[in-house]
């Protein structure tokens, strides 16, 4: 351990500073020793300084309490530490694989479902996109989502939306996309809310007209405006 950190120790509050001798030395002793020990070891735990200064003053039971603490904080720490790892590990290997196992799970029932390869790809790059721009959100979002497509009138919605993309905007037999009947259980059909993708609307007339069709019905059945929706993006 080097004087600048004892020093630092000493400027904190964290270790008292002996007295010099005749000659200018300070004298450290056995016990100075230990609590140079307990001081580094907090230290490289990423204890910050103000928390192991507040220690000092702990009691036995307090003490040890804060280091079970510690050790939880730690093996989190070593739980994130190694999935990095492992991520890198794909990256390094070409096999990266972007999305958790039940999202890549639940485009494979999309398409079972019946939605096309164009909704599918769309689907997975709008959940890596999601899942690159909020970590701690995605997984509840993702949740939302696929218990709404779960329910087979509301994914019949969306099916239509998704049959519809190739329509013209005067094609005469368009149809608009059939609503869930609102005899449903409306308790869960309110708590429910969705991703309706919009950037090929901007292209197609005909699916931006379905776009909003959709959002509006979605909203009047389920009582919550879908995720993506010009209203929810306000919000």
């Amino acid at each position: 351990m080097s004087i600048k950190t004892i020093r630092v120790y000493h400027d904190k509050g964290l270790l008292p500073e002996p007295d010099r001798d005749a000659s200018g030395y300070r004298w450290y002793g056995a016990n100075d020793a230990i609590d140079l020990i307990k001081i580094r070891m907090l230290a490289e735990a990423g204890v910050p300084l103000a928390r192991i200064r507040a220690l000092k003053s702990a009691t036995d039971d307090e003490f040890q309490q804060a280091l079970r603490e510690i050790d939880d904080e730690l093996t989190a720490r070593i739980r994130g530490l190694r999935a990095t790892q492992g991520r890198l590990r794909q990256l390094a290997a070409g096999h990266l694989a972007p999305l958790p196992t039940e999202v890549g799970a639940h485009l494979e029932d999309l398409a079972r479902w019946g939605f096309t390869s164009r909704w599918v790809d769309l689907q997975r790059d709008l959940w890596i996109l999601v899942f690159a721009t909020h970590p701690d959100r995605a997984i509840t979002l993702f949740h939302d989502q696929a218990e709404t497509l779960a329910d087979p009138a509301l994914r019949q919605l969306f099916l239509d939306y998704d049959h519809a993309h190739d329509l013209d905007a005067d094609d005469p037999t368009h149809r608009r996309p059939r609503t869930p009947d609102r005899r449903g259980d409306p308790g869960t059909l309110r708590t429910r809310r969705t991703v309706i993708p919009r950037a090929r609307s901007a292209r197609r007339p005909a699916p931006g007209r379905i776009s909003a069709t959709v959002a509006h019905r979605f909203r009047r059945v389920t009582g919550r405006p879908a995720l993506g929706s010009r209203r929810s993006a306000r919000g």
